[in-house]
């Protein structure tokens, strides 16, 4: 095998597939990425950690066919330390590599390619879906940070995509809060797939922030899925297990509801949560009586009061909450306004949009002592 290639190009190819190496493994070959040149000049990148597994394919300019497997690290070290320009990547005999670019010349120890795992055995019965690249990372940003981090929970440390008729649903859920975020698409059937929530949030940030329309496509079979975009392929182990049946969560009846604004409310739990240290639930009070909130809290080193000027239907209300869990939802809604809607303060909140249903994000109250 030998090629040559830009080192910009291979550098970015590296920091992709590099997100699938794992240094917590017994098994050598898996702290490697396995290089593929084809007669074509296409190179593919692997790697995994039997988990995620991630395929990266670009163009160089092919002397010789082959393959290898490079240790990761080191190699990704010594690509980021050439300098710009042309990189000459040969294999030699005995796993042999040789490096050059400009003045450096370098020889490290590759490992041979038939050791290293097949990463694309899928089922023979799959499906499709297909997002906008923008509504899967906007949908993956707005749901999973309420995921359980708790590895024991099973499929609540994931994130839920529910296929129906006319939505694609994601869902997230710890026990404490739940994050519902519905996209208008049309589905030929109706299907259920639960990703982890560090998986998922991996796929979004090789994506990146995308405001493109550009096709993300899922390939997705009954232990695992392929997600596809942008000459990337990555290989995902679905959780397997029935999710928590969301929608009988959600409360229907909640005769109090406030409008706010969301910058407001934001910036006022944010600077709230600095005094917000009674026991470990981060304690926040709010308390809204005819067109005021009052947002306050206390420890042992002072106090805090916010107030804003709101819009309410129903009774005057009372309520704790942990702040973080309000911020999490509250940071990644773009409305300029937010609905928050309150049966007592003994049940949770539910903060929504003034129109339409994009979004409902579910909080538990905390007890607060009178």
């Amino acid at each position: 095998m030998k090629f040559i290639c830009s080192r910009q190009i291979l550098t970015k190819a590296l920091n992709t597939v590099s997100k699938a190496v794992t240094s917590r493994t017994t098994i050598p070959i898996l702290k490697g990425i396995l290089l593929d040149l084809n007669e074509e000049g296409i190179l593919t990148l692997s790697a995994s950690d039997m988990e995620i597994s991630i395929e990266k394919r670009i163009k160089v300019e092919a002397c010789q066919a082959g393959s290898i497997v490079v240790v990761s690290k080191l190699f990704n070290d010594i690509i980021r330390k050439l300098p710009e320009g042309a990189i000459t990547i040969e294999r030699k005999e005995d796993n042999k590599i040789f490096i050059k670019s400009a003045g450096s010349e370098f020889n490290i120890i590759g490992i041979a390619s038939e050791e290293f795992p097949k990463i694309l055995d899928m089922e023979d019965e799959t499906y499709s879906i297909s997002f906008y690249k923008n509504d899967f990372t906007d949908m993956i940003k707005k749901t999973s940070f309420a995921a359980s981090i708790d590895e024991s929970k099973g499929v609540i440390t994931g994130v839920l995509t529910e296929l129906e008729a006319e939505n694609i649903n994601m869902v997230a859920l710890d026990g404490f809060r739940m994050s519902v975020v519905h996209k208008n698409i049309k589905n030929a059937e109706e299907r259920k797939i639960i990703i982890n929530s560090k998986i998922i949030n991996e796929i979004r940030n090789i994506i990146g922030d995308s405001n493109t329309e550009e096709a993300v496509n899922m390939q997705v079979g009954k232990k695992k899925a392929i997600v596809e975009f942008d000459n990337t392929m990555i290989v995902i182990r679905l959780l397997e297990g029935d999710f928590i049946k969301y929608k009988d969560i959600i409360p229907e009846n909640n005769p109090i509801k406030v409008i706010v604004n969301r910058s407001e409310f934001l910036e006022s739990i944010e600077r709230a949560s600095l005094l917000a240290k009674e026991g470990k639930n981060n304690l926040i009070k709010i308390s809204v009586q005819n067109n005021l909130m009052k947002i306050t809290s206390r420890s042992e080193e002072g106090n805090v009061k916010e107030e804003i000027t709101v819009e309410k239907e129903g009774e005057n209300i009372e309520i704790g909450f942990n702040s973080r869990y309000l911020i999490d939802a509250v940071k990644v809604i773009d409305d300029e306004s937010i609905s928050l809607a309150f049966n007592t303060s003994t049940s949770p909140c539910l903060i929504t949009p003034l129109e339409g249903n994009e979004y409902e994000y579910l909080i538990l109250p905390v007890r607060i002592s009178r």
